[in-house]
């Protein structure tokens, strides 16, 4: 069984939306399950139990909000070098286009990569104009549609990971699937 591990810190309401949309895009893939969880809630024990990781915060000064930071900090800290090798990805949402979502997505990338994460950005389109490079960014909630599958896309794109590297389902593989990519205009 693939396994998903959503964790999101929200102070508006707007990364627990996009949490649950990465939540959907991941149930895409067969044979996965999902955890979401606010940092708030979670314990150790998710981390291990993933094979993958989103990690969603809200955009503080173009990083990771505190808590965020604070749940690897002192709550992961002691797990460092037992969870080598899990493949995670980052999402987030700021006030406006330009609030350094993508900053924090790898200030996000940076913790993971610091507990052993494979991190890895999403290079199709998840609509013209909107990729997820770094991660899922909104500005604000994800109200429109290519927000929501910009989300969805990198749900999935992490269960496919999981799927091909944890667990040798070669048919997940990205590159084995025909996804629709969209051109850059």
């Amino acid at each position: 069984m693939n396994k998903i591990l959503v964790l999101f810190d929200s102070k508006t309401g707007s990364v627990e939306q996009m949490a649950a949309l990465v939540a959907e895009g991941a149930r895409e893939v067969p044979g996965t399950e999902v955890r979401i969880r606010s940092v708030a809630e979670a314990v150790p024990d998710d981390v291990v139990w993933c094979d993958g990781i989103a990690v969603g915060s809200p955009t503080n000064m173009g990083v990771l909000s505190w808590k965020m930071k604070r749940f690897w900090d002192e709550t992961m800290g002691e797990h460092w070098m037992k969870i080598d090798g899990k493949i995670g990805c980052a999402f987030s949402s700021a006030g406006g286009w330009g609030g350094g979502m993508e900053l924090a997505c790898q200030s996000v990338l940076t913790v993971l990569m610091n507990f052993g994460f494979l991190v890895f950005g999403v290079t199709d389109y998840a609509a013209s104009k909107l990729t997820a490079h770094y991660g899922a960014v909104i500005a604000k909630a994800p109200r429109e549609e290519e927000s929501q599958a910009a989300c969805r896309l990198l749900g999935r794109r992490l269960a496919e990971w999981t799927a091909f590297y944890c667990h040798g389902r070669r048919e997940e593989h990205p590159a084995a699937k025909t996804i629709p990519r969209m051109p850059p205009s």
